[in-house]
């Protein structure tokens, strides 16, 4: 029988947090996720956590699990070993258990206008995109949101204003968009220090990413592109 060691903590009533040990049936297959929901149904009923989709799609239930941060849907008992350490997102607040508050990560999401700005005003109804100018943004859209790539950036731990992995990787998804129209003013708007030239380079967020998503890549292209773009005149003044 496995044991969950899972993180609780709820600021109503404990000082401190602290971790409780459950032991839970394995079933064939069994995911971290659904020894969760066993604890929560058959143990102890005061267990809080996300969840949504249960199918790797929403993000809900992106937690610390053994020392790496995953979705719990899809991260597999079987392959953890017998003890099974469970923490929630680093760097935001815990609500309770492995409830995080993620307005911040949010904040910073929505800071980078995460939206079709359109080329023309007024312009045309659709802008047609070509099957090639779509591949460039492919390995861009699937991000899910789950804050894994969050909760392992150390920049984003010790800097608040850091924009984070999760918006520079979705500033990219709308430069790198043919239809959209504010690519300048998106590239001024995170090349600072609190944007990509605040990123270390460290690779935890492509590490850790359930969609196999390149944060750290898409940062260094901002980079680039903003390098250049200042270089020849189109990047309007930072700061």
């Amino acid at each position: 029988m496995p044991t969950f060691k899972v993180f609780r903590f709820n600021p109503d009533k404990d000082a401190l947090p602290y971790f409780q040990e459950y032991k839970i049936p394995e079933s064939k297959k069994m995911t971290v996720l659904e020894g969760l929901y066993y604890i929560l149904e058959n143990l102890d009923p005061t267990l809080a956590f996300r969840s949504s989709c249960r199918m790797g799609v929403c993000g809900s239930c992106a937690m610390h699990i053994n020392g790496q941060y995953g979705l719990a849907c899809e991260t597999q008992i079987a392959t953890l070993g017998d003890t099974i350490t469970i923490r929630p997102l680093s760097h935001l607040k815990v609500i309770r258990d492995m409830v995080v508050d993620l307005d911040p990560f949010f904040a910073q999401y929505e800071a980078i206008k995460p939206y079709l700005v359109p080329k023309e005003t007024p312009g045309p109804r659709e802008f047609a995109q070509t099957p090639k100018e779509r591949a460039r943004i492919d390995f861009l859209v699937d991000c899910i949101l789950c804050a894994s790539c969050y909760g392992s950036c150390p920049v984003v731990g010790t800097d608040q204003r850091y924009f984070g992995p999760h918006a520079l990787l979705k500033a990219l998804r709308f430069v790198e968009d043919s239809r959209d129209g504010d690519t300048y003013n998106r590239l001024a708007f995170v090349a600072t220090d609190n944007g990509v030239f605040r990123c270390h380079t460290i690779f935890n967020c492509q590490q850790v990413c359930p969609k196999d998503l390149d944060p750290t890549g898409a940062i260094g292209k901002l980079k680039m592109k903003s390098i250049l773009a200042k270089l020849t005149g189109k990047l309007k003044k930072t700061g």
